[in-house]
């Protein structure tokens, strides 16, 4: 099974990088366990872009921050596809130049792309992804262990 790990956010916009820290770190676990059939990488894009990431994989692990009132900073939720179109706004009426992630893989299959039939997202609970700034929140920095760890549970299951 070909699988791909996805950190995405902007690391100098303080909790907005916990899914690229997070991705480093399983990469450097992935590593220094010798396996080498998952691939590892970070991204500041979303919908057709991340979508295009995706082509060819079985399995996509995505890691990012989640701001929503149902998540406080610092909680770690996995989701699903349909987890994340149950606290998204509406899906189809994005522009192509700013589709959703669930739009981009609709479009995807229909286009008859090999999309993956597994994608999982790790989302941190985070409150400031707009400020500059290298440093993780407090709540953020404490919740990079366990995402870390659920993620490598993740790949190994």
């Amino acid at each position: 099974m070909r699988t791909l790990i996805v950190g995405l956010g902007n690391p100098i916009l303080s909790d907005d990088g916990v899914g690229v820290r997070a991705a480093r770190k399983v990469a450097e676990h992935l590593r220094a366990a010798g396996r080498m059939d998952v691939d590892v990488t970070e991204a500041a894009v979303g919908g057709l872009r991340l979508m295009e990431l995706m082509v060819g994989y079985d399995r996509v692990i995505l890691i990012d921050a989640l701001v929503h009132e149902e998540v406080p900073p610092g909680h770690v939720r996995r989701l699903t596809l349909a987890d994340l179109e149950a606290i998204s706004p509406t899906q189809h009426s994005a522009s192509a130049h700013d589709a959703t992630l669930l739009t981009a893989l609709e479009s995807g299959r229909r286009l008859g792309l090999p999309l993956p039939q597994e994608v999982v997202i790790y989302a941190v609970g985070a409150r400031h992804v707009y400020e500059f700034g290298e440093e993780l929140s407090p709540l953020v920095a404490e919740a990079l262990p366990r995402v870390i760890r659920q993620v490598l549970s993740e790949v190994n299951s």
